[in-house]
């Protein structure tokens, strides 16, 4: 909790206040990750990318907010401490694992698992996300942590569940 109490204290600024929750937003609901992974299931030249990443994000969504948020049970750092103002609504679910961090992995992973040339800059949204959780006190340091790892994991079965069972094999004649 010092680290969230230092970050509110040391940190926060008009800026971060105005950009991070714009931030936060683009992965509620995974919606920015889901609408990369339908762009790239749409194009031919990108649909083995897209489907391996749709595989991907689903993953990570059951095991985060199916499985272990409801077995952790953990309060948010804003249930903790109701003193510090929210610049979002409070996420109604559980704080562990950050589900933002996880699907933004999930996705910036697949991609860069398929060497897209989006992985890059997907990497960076998803860093960012993960760090507009910590600044926007509705997320503990090891929940984001716990996240990204779930996503990189994710992926990394995501592509593994795609290679095995999806991707069509060359005929042999």
């Amino acid at each position: 909790m010092d680290i969230l109490i230092w970050i509110q204290e040391n940190i926060r600024c008009g800026f971060l206040d105005f950009v991070l929750p714009l931030i936060t937003r683009l992965s509620n609901g995974g919606i920015i990750w889901i609408i990369t992974a339908v762009i790239l299931i749409i194009r031919p030249k990108t649909r083995t990318a897209g489907l391996s990443m749709a595989i991907s994000l689903a993953l990570e969504f059951i095991l985060c907010d199916l499985i272990i948020k409801p077995v952790v049970h953990r309060p948010r750092p804003c249930d903790i401490d109701p003193t510090i103002s929210l610049l979002i609504p409070r996420p109604h679910s559980w704080s562990f694992p950050s589900g933002h961090t996880g699907i933004s992995f999930a996705g910036a992973t697949s991609l860069a698992f398929s060497r897209n040339k989006l992985a890059l800059p997907a990497f960076i949204l998803a860093a960012v996300t993960a760090f507009s959780r910590i600044y926007l006190f509705v997320h503990f340091p090891s929940d984001v942590i716990a996240g990204a790892v779930l996503g990189v994991i994710s992926a990394f079965v995501g592509a593994k569940i795609f290679n095995l069972f999806i991707r069509r094999k060359p005929d042999v004649n």
